[in-house]
């Protein structure tokens, strides 16, 4: 069927499913009614602003944005957007001006902090410019299982993990002039990134969920510890936000909680497949020409080396979906000009200009390719819509 609807369209080209969009819209909303928290949106993993608004009107649930840098959170407030934590600490005094910018025109925006160099900063620029800068304090939620920094399972960010950590940096805040933290965040990226489903992977999957298990009842404990601990301060949170999309059940579960944040599990992309606790419904993907066919059984297609970031590992390649079966050559994997890929038994005729299909291994990534995404409905094309790229955008 998606050959007959793209066949004669110029490729590569990128689309999005909405009937599965949707329902990832839906399960998310669906997960949190009723726990009394809002949904913040993951910006990085969607980058396109006609399908955030979607999300947005679907429901009063979903509120604000996780963005992942100043520039693009101004770009939004433009737009009329308002709601920002900026996920990612900046010190760039082009950032500072734009934050100080976002102030004056009455913009809700928190800069992510972790340092009393960040909040210095802060302070003194909201000081001189005449305005009061918001913070969001990050604190570490990775696991340690032994207790010291050489087991470390998690991502590398904030250096703030301890109840008396966070107090500490808090109470030298309230010491400055020009900047108040008014939000916390902690984000368990080991629990809300990793796969602990995967099919043929019984004891891998086994040992992922046990270290999951036990790194959730060792961070709720933390992170409940750490928002008591300021709330006692006298330090007023607007909000505390955690989680991701694959981390989504066990974070709306933490009463100190106030949002979660979701963003991979609307495009579900290639490494949101496996997840024991929530389940998503791939609806991003991209489609490339066939333009060789080096022998039988064998297509090469144009252009495709569309790697994710992160360790270059296998997993990070885009995945082939349909026709289904189709496999990598070892030797060159998905190429800058050009993908050669091996196709099942049986598998339909394909001639040259045919449209194959993959997903990129992360959400967002794959708008930094695309100028424009095709939205499917039903099985028609219904809209085309433009990526931040193709508003001529590119912030990281």
């Amino acid at each position: 069927m998606l050959r007959g609807i793209f066949r004669g369209k110029r490729l590569p080209l990128a689309f999005v499913d909405l009937d599965a969009f949707d329902a990832n819209v839906a399960y998310a909303a669906d997960k949190a009614r009723g726990t009394g928290k809002t949904i913040r949106l993951g910006s990085k993993s969607i980058r396109c602003e006609p399908l955030m608004r979607r999300i947005l009107k679907y429901s009063d649930i979903y509120r604000g944005f996780l963005t992942y840098t100043v520039e693009e959170t101004k770009f939004l407030a433009d737009k009329g957007y308002d709601d920002f934590i900026v996920a990612y600490p900046t010190v760039q005094p082009s950032d500072i001006e734009l934050l100080i910018r976002l102030a004056r025109d009455g913009k809700s925006a928190s800069a992510m902090v972790d340092s009393l160099q960040h909040l210095t900063l802060l302070s003194t620029a909201g000081e001189q410019a005449g305005v009061l800068l918001f913070a969001c304090l990050e604190v570490d939620l990775s696991y340690r299982p032994f207790g010291t920094d050489k087991v470390h399972l998690g991502l590398r960010r904030s250096p703030i993990r301890t109840p008396e950590q966070a107090l500490e940096l808090a109470k030298r805040a309230q010491a400055l002039k020009g900047v108040r933290i008014d939000c916390l965040m902690g984000y368990e990226g080991h629990i809300a990134g990793v796969n602990d489903d995967v099919p043929g992977q019984a004891l891998n999957n086994f040992v992922m969920r046990t270290l999951k298990n036990m790194s959730v009842k060792e961070l709720t404990s933390r992170r409940q510890a750490v928002v008591r601990s300021l709330k006692e301060a006298g330090v007023e949170l607007r909000l505390v936000n955690g989680g991701g999309s694959g981390s989504l059940v066990s974070t709306l579960a933490d009463e100190s909680v106030t949002e979660v944040t979701v963003g991979s599990g609307f495009y579900a992309s290639g490494l949101f497949h496996h997840f024991k606790e929530v389940k998503y419904q791939p609806s991003a993907f991209f489609a490339l020409q066939v333009a060789r066919v080096p022998k039988p059984g064998m297509i090469t297609c144009q252009g495709g080396g569309y790697i994710a970031s992160g360790p270059t590992e296998a997993s990070k390649a885009p995945l082939p979906v349909m026709p289904v079966g189709m496999s990598y050559l070892p030797l060159e994997g998905a190429g800058e000009v050009q993908t050669p890929l091996q196709l099942a038994a049986g598998t339909p005729e394909i001639v040259l200009g045919d449209p194959v299909f993959f997903q990129h291994a992360k959400a967002g990534e794959l708008c930094e390719r695309f100028n424009e995404l095709y939205l499917l409905h039903s099985g028609k094309i219904v809209d085309v819509v433009k990526t931040y790229r193709g508003e001529g955008m590119n912030f990281l």
